[in-house]
């Protein structure tokens, strides 16, 4: 394919994964995907992914669905398999959970399970697809594009949401870093901040702020995230949330910015090693 005016190849998706496909952001990103795009839908509830894959189906688009617990190890190498085997080209890496709540009243195995779902599946996913998708895009001449769903929450600590913040931190870190590293790469990364949103995540928490008059719908967000991919490496979403999350990300990516600048030279003098402490 002939580059775009920018020097960029162009952007378009064969096949979409999404995790956390059957509700919320994650449903909404599978009702607005392009309709020429064929989807991978995973999700814990195999009633809500087999009624997606009749409504959003069709003779020219084929939808697959994997009803998988992504906090579970086999799961997971079960859908990495199944996307490499589809050829899938963007991965809206969405599925997370989350609880209001103290820390010390929280039973250790809910926060392990949070912290292994939105902190080890999440990194594991990506890490292991990328290089699959980034194959393929070299080889066909489109760009990939690789969407990391974090939180507003993760710009600041929040108390009494501490463990859902902090993990949501990682991910928006971790997309950062990525989206520098693969910068001369054919694949976009975005980390997606979500703010409040009428879903079902609040309620599921323990808490829902999807009733306040300007949370947007979750098909507004799912929008305005694959408008953006390609052109922001991080997104914050909301009426007010999103002006002023995306202010206080300014130096954060400038800061990303420069300091990819400062570790390619440390890791081109050092080349590549690991640490342990």
């Amino acid at each position: 394919m002939r580059p775009t005016r920018d020097g960029r190849l162009p952007r378009h998706h064969d096949f979409a994964l999404i995790t956390g496909a059957t509700s919320g952001i994650g449903a909404a990103f599978a009702r607005v995907m392009p309709p020429a795009t064929s989807l991978l839908l995973t999700g814990r509830n195999e009633a809500a992914l087999a009624e997606a894959a009749t409504t959003l189906g069709r003779d020219d688009r084929r939808v697959e669905t994997l009803a998988l617990d992504l906090a579970v190890k086999d799961d997971r190498t079960r859908l990495i398999e199944t996307a490499e085997s589809l050829g899938i080209d963007l991965f809206v890496n969405n599925a997370g959970a989350g609880a209001l709540g103290p820390v010390l009243q929280q039973p250790p195995d809910q926060q392990a399970a949070i912290i292994e779902l939105n902190i080890v599946a999440m990194a594991e996913l990506s890490r292991s697809l990328l290089p699959g998708m980034l194959s393929r895009a070299h080889a066909n001449g489109n760009r990939a594009g690789l969407i990391i769903v974090s939180s507003s929450t993760a710009a600041f600590p929040l108390p009494f949401f501490t463990t859902y913040a902090a993990s949501k931190a990682f991910g928006l870190y971790y997309a950062e870093g990525l989206a520098e590293e693969l910068r001369d790469e054919p694949i976009d990364v975005m980390a997606l901040l979500p703010g409040p949103t009428r879903s079902g995540f609040g309620e599921r928490a323990g808490f829902s702020m999807g009733n306040l008059p300007l949370a947007p719908p979750p098909e507004g967000v799912a929008r305005q995230a694959l408008r953006s991919l390609g052109r922001r490496r991080v997104l914050a979403t909301g009426r007010i949330n999103g002006p002023l999350v995306n202010g206080l990300m300014v130096p954060h990516q400038a800061m990303t910015l420069g300091l990819g600048q400062i570790m390619r030279f440390v890791e081109g003098r050092n080349g590549r090693r690991s640490g342990r402490s």
